[in-house]
């Protein structure tokens, strides 16, 4: 499991590796160039020619850096700096100084006309590096750099980001003006959460992380950074495991209230995906006009017909049935309809249910109605929503809600004592005690309907087979967005269908427990 901090979080780890260790921070510096250098001259030869933009900043010494070692192993390199070179501070001025004495050229820019005239120069160079801001920036680039932005982004040349591209706020994900988009970024020691929330994720690319010597020891067990990066490693110690006397009851027993007219499927896709997640006997329990249907729909799934309303949606007077149905965990939502007496159906067995529910959809729908029964739960709830469903829950806009993700899951996560998956294009899991867990997985193929329904089935069949909610979240997630990448690259995005999820559960599995290979092709630690 790696950690994720914020902007303000690093340079609290700066400071004190530089105050407490004394490490001179020329010495992160040059370490911190030292890895860019590595990664360009792995996509780049020496025949070709690499142009550095440095900024005013630390970022801008890092460039410099990069550039010397660059011009030492026999590459052309070009450096634009946007600023004075009497600007310069501290140890950027020192590597700038350096620089100059081992014969690189620098140019400064400094006028819109300087920024218009580079052009031509800009589309003789084969690769880009990106040192103009770091990590610190708030409110978007402005002036001469949002324009050399601009100008780069519009030529297409490829672009390698030291620590983050220029121009995205590494502690929102936000992008406030122009901003690189970058082929790789170089970030170091630890990712920055902002580069895993969109818009800003879209620009970063393939994400290297680089080992700068700042002491492990210094943010490993610091209790104040509690936001992680889900990784399979971890994963794979908690999967459930079948002892060799195991039966079916071992392995979990999960209800599923779902289905309703017209949305039988997302009861059958929640059914089946918990049965082929682990689960041992797996229950779809639903209107009982409906129940032909869906015993047309599904094998290996059984059902359980309920009392309807007249609409032929679940029936409040099902709830005695439901609090006694022998299950391990329960899920509740998918297809269920917003029908006002199954909403008042779905509030009683929030608050009296004595087993773990995971709740989505048409569930979640009914809790925001009157959400103070969450807080009557007798067992762990597990919250599933997508922003609209957030917004609808706790009321804040869908723009507050895509603003600040992690804030806000954070928050109802503490309040009301649940887990919640907040699911966007980087799902996000808020734990009762106000921990972030981001999810890798996954691609915009996963945006088609039924999606969700296939996620609540893993997420409940974990909770059936004993995992504790934290795993079963993480776990349920991470396999959700790999089945997805898995029938992503034989399928493209285009043609895939929450379906296709299912029948990748199996690879998925595989993958996770017992290949070696990289599971998140566009992460890596150097």
């Amino acid at each position: 499991m790696l950690k994720i901090v914020t902007s303000e979080e690093m340079q609290s780890l700066d400071k004190k590796t530089i105050e407490e260790l004394k490490i001179p921070g020329m010495v992160l510096m040059e370490n911190a160039g030292r890895a860019v250098y590595e990664r360009v001259i792995s996509r780049a030869t020496k025949n070709k020619t690499i142009l550095l933009l440095a900024g005013r900043g630390n970022n801008g010494g890092d460039a410099f850096v990069v550039a010397r070692h660059l011009f030492n192993k026999g590459y052309k390199v070009l450096i634009f700096l946007m600023a004075k070179k009497d600007d310069l501070k501290g140890d950027a001025l020192s590597n700038c100084l350096i620089a100059e004495k081992i014969g690189i050229k620098i140019k400064e820019i400094l006028t819109e006309e300087e920024v218009l005239s580079l052009k031509t120069e800009i589309e003789k160079v084969d690769l880009v590096v990106d040192g103009l801001l770091g990590t610190g920036i708030r409110g978007g680039a402005r002036g001469l750099i949002g324009k050399v932005i601009e100008l780069i982004n519009s030529i297409k040349k490829p672009v390698i980001a030291i620590d983050t591209p220029s121009g995205l706020d590494c502690t929102t994900g936000h992008v406030e003006g122009p901003c690189i988009k970058a082929v790789e970024t170089v970030t170091f020691c630890l990712p920055k959460r902002g580069m895993f929330i969109f818009p800003g994720g879209r620009y970063v690319g393939h994400l290297v992380i680089a080992d700068i010597s700042i002491p492990v020891d210094y943010w490993m067990n610091n209790e104040k950074f509690s936001t992680y990066l889900i990784t399979p490693d971890i994963l794979k110690e908690h999967l459930p495991v079948r002892e060799v006397d195991f039966h079916k009851g071992n392995s979990g027993r999960v209800l599923i209230l779902a289905g309703s007219p017209g949305f039988t499927g997302a009861a059958a896709m929640a059914g089946v995906s918990c049965l082929r997640t682990g689960a041992g006997l797996v229950t779809v329990a639903l209107p009982e006009s409906l129940n032909p249907v869906m015993a047309g729909k599904l094998t290996e799934v059984m059902t359980k017909s309920l009392t309807e309303t007249s609409d032929h949606t679940v029936s409040p007077d099902a709830l005695p049935v439901l609090q006694n149905f022998p299950c391990d965990c329960m899920a509740i939502g998918p297809g269920l309809s917003q029908q006002k007496e199954t909403g008042e159906l779905v509030r009683k067995l929030v608050s009296t249910s004595g087993v773990p529910l995971v709740i989505d959809a048409d569930g979640l729908n009914a809790l925001s109605i009157d959400t103070s029964v969450i807080l009557d739960a007798k067992s762990t709830v597990i919250l599933t929503p997508h922003p609209g469903e957030m917004a609808r829950l706790t009321g804040f806009a869908l723009k507050e809600i895509k603003a600040d993700p992690v804030t806000i899951s954070r928050e109802y996560a503490i309040k009301w004592k649940v887990y919640i998956i907040l699911k966007f294009a980087r799902t996000i899991i808020a734990t009762p005690d106000g921990k972030i867990y981001i999810n890798p997985t996954g691609n915009p193929g996963m945006a088609t309907g039924g999606s969700g329904d296939v996620l609540t089935g893993m997420v409940s069949s974990f909770i059936a087979q004993g995992l504790s909610p934290l795993y079963a979240c993480l776990a349920g997630v991470f396999l959700h967005g790999l089945c997805g990448d898995l029938a992503c690259k034989d399928k493209g995005e285009e043609a895939l269908i929450a379906g296709d999820l299912i029948d990748y559960i199996p690879e998925a599995f595989r993958k996770l427990k017992y290949s070696e290979e990289n599971l998140i092709d566009w992460l890596e630690e150097i």
